[in-house]
């Protein structure tokens, strides 16, 4: 991520909002600094990230868009792999006993005739070793001394001039109070990078479909470990942009006033997710029942069959975490008929007692689990579930999902109206 000094000269301030400065993805120029950077850095394979440091200062020269420079090599660096250099003896160890000799000096003193190089030629010789090998060895553990071993993605020039601008978004979450976010589509993605990241969330239905969450932010009193949290809120923000329809609005504390600024970004912004979004299905359980589900309504038609499925469209809210139902199901004939389906099969036993608590705690009687047979739960342990449950022996048979739908939604909503036909004259 990019740092605080690499963030705040691309601030604006317009009122009461905050805006950043992005770079034009399409701009021959930065395309061009782009691809440069590419293939330096691809050159520096091999070597320490002290020589790409020496390596970038070179390149930067005289310009005086350097920060944007620097903020795209922080980019590449932070997406590479640098490593120790291996030598057969411990840096540390090396250090040691080259530092009990006293002070040294490159040319020798009346205290102290030994020079720097007499000495390492001496340890050199006892060790068993070349002075060159100590040398490497001496500082192999540093930061600036690791090498290079992997420079990370194939970027495209627009692809890092698009990362960039990601990082920009996610640097002024650092000094969040409150973020506050719709959204419409994607849940389960959302909410499994929440869970990751470990934020603290309050969430709601929202009137006219979707949820809206209150996110704290790393400033916010609730927050302790500030940077921490702060680092690991800002990596949450590639998750919403996964969904297709959203928007976030932020309360941030900036160097441009006293007083919180309000950030805004939605899913008209340019920024793209750096994250993969989740296959539609979890397993093969899931997608055959969706595929005899859909084939069995395309045989009959939507009025015999009545209803049609959707993907993990709505979420069970439960207090410190959340329950996403693989389907819904809704009536074609009455919209407001719905049902949550959610199929329980081959999972461990920690698993099993984290879905039944969870089921246990939605309290929901408009869901309907299709349970396997073999994972040894029986009627007994659903005994105190608001939810239906229905057992297949080796995968649930369409029909008799379809008759105990029918039935649960008669119970929940009352009987069918079904609209009247005209007879033509």
């Amino acid at each position: 991520m990019l740092t605080a000094d690499l963030v705040r000269p691309f601030l604006l301030r317009s009122g009461n909002r905050l805006e950043v400065q992005w770079l034009d993805e399409s701009n021959s120029l930065w395309l061009q600094t782009a691809s440069d950077l590419i293939t330096l850095f691809q050159h520096m394979r091999g070597q320490t990230r002290a020589d790409w440091e020496a390596a970038l200062v070179a390149y930067e020269g005289n310009r005086t868009d350097y920060l944007i420079v620097r903020g795209l090599a922080k980019v590449l660096t932070d997406a590479a792999t640098f490593a120790p250099r291996a030598t057969p003896y411990a840096p540390g160890e090396v250090r040691r006993r080259l530092f009990e000799r006293g002070p040294i000096f490159a040319t020798p003193e009346v205290c102290h005739p030994h020079t720097r190089t007499e000495v390492m030629q001496q340890l050199a010789a006892e060790i068993g070793t070349s002075e060159a090998e100590l040398e490497q060895a001496l500082f192999a553990d540093r930061v600036e001394e690791q090498l290079l071993i992997d420079t990370g993605p194939c970027w495209t020039p627009g692809q890092l001039l698009a990362r960039y601008n990601l990082e920009l978004a996610r640097g002024v979450l650092y000094t969040a109070t409150t973020v506050r976010i719709e959204v419409y589509d994607g849940f389960k993605d959302l909410w499994k990078y929440l869970k990751l990241f470990q934020l603290m969330f309050w969430g709601q239905p929202l009137a006219g479909g979707g949820y809206q969450l209150d996110l704290a932010g790393p400033i916010s009193p609730f927050v302790r470990s500030t940077t921490r949290y702060g680092r690991a809120f800002a990596a949450f923000l590639p998750a919403v942009l996964l969904c297709e329809r959203w928007s976030l609005t932020a309360e941030v504390y900036t160097h441009l006033c006293s007083h919180a600024l309000i950030y805004h970004l939605d899913h008209s912004s340019p920024l793209r997710s750096s994250f993969k979004a989740s296959g539609l299905y979890d397993s093969r359980l899931e997608r055959e029942f969706a595929q005899e589900f859909t084939e069995l309504q395309e045989k009959f038609g939507s009025e015999r069959n009545g209803w049609r499925l959707e993907r993990e469209r709505e979420v069970l809210l439960l207090d410190d975490t959340v329950m996403i139902p693989d389907f819904v199901a809704t009536h074609a004939l009455d919209p407001a008929r719905k049902l949550l389906i959610e199929l329980v099969g081959y999972w461990t036993p920690t698993y099993l007692r984290r879905k039944i608590d969870k089921v246990r705690a939605a309290e929901c009687r408009h869901l309907l689990l299709l349970v396997y047979q073999g994972l040894n739960l029986t009627q007994e342990s659903f005994a105190d579930v608001a939810s239906e449950v229905l057992f297949f022996p080796r995968k649930p048979v369409i029909k008799e999902v379809l008759t105990v739908m029918e039935a649960m939604a008669e119970r929940l909503y009352g009987p069918l109206s079904k609209p009247k036909s005209t007879n033509r004259q």
